[in-house]
């Protein structure tokens, strides 16, 4: 059942045009590897930030505007990466490479979930503090940087295998 939805969604028109164009796929690609970066290159300052590094910096202020890149980062992969995925459905389902990431990305959300609500919740501390943050914020900090880089290496090995 799942096969044949995954050849269906292959031999959909659209996908069909996506996989063949010139233009089209090397864009959505390009789409998705600005998408990543915006992802990572707002999550590994705002959680270096969380691990100690520039503590003269509230992190309040960096939780500001690089939360908002890495969100924005993290819809432009997923929607391309869709896109991507549409292209090699019955490959990439039962790529193991494929499945992990999704997992590991998975795991990289559900902590990003945690956290702001943590964070929420001492929003007063996060704008104030230029000392260490509680262990809370520095564990799901290294959660997330393992997360997303470990995201970031698997996506990468899948075009090579």
């Amino acid at each position: 059942m799942t096969g044949e939805w995954l050849a269906a969604l292959e031999a959909a028109p659209v996908v069909a045009a996506l996989r063949g164009s010139m233009w089209v796929y090397p864009l959505v690609n390009a789409a998705h590897i600005l998408g990543v970066a915006l992802l990572v290159g707002g999550i590994v300052p705002l959680d270096l930030r969380l691990l100690g590094m520039w503590r003269p910096i509230p992190p309040g202020y960096l939780w500001q505007v690089l939360t908002r890149t890495a969100a924005t980062g993290l819809v432009l992969a997923v929607l391309t990466g869709a896109l991507l995925f549409s292209t090699r459905a019955t490959e990439y389902a039962v790529s193991g490479l494929f499945l992990s990431k999704l997992l590991i990305i998975s795991l990289g959300v559900i902590n990003v979930v945690i956290v702001h609500r943590a964070a929420a919740r001492q929003a007063w501390r996060m704008n104030s503090t230029t000392g260490p943050l509680p262990w809370r914020f520095r564990a799901a900090a290294g959660v997330s940087l393992a997360a997303w880089v470990s995201s970031l290496a698997l996506g990468r090995l899948i075009g090579y295998f």
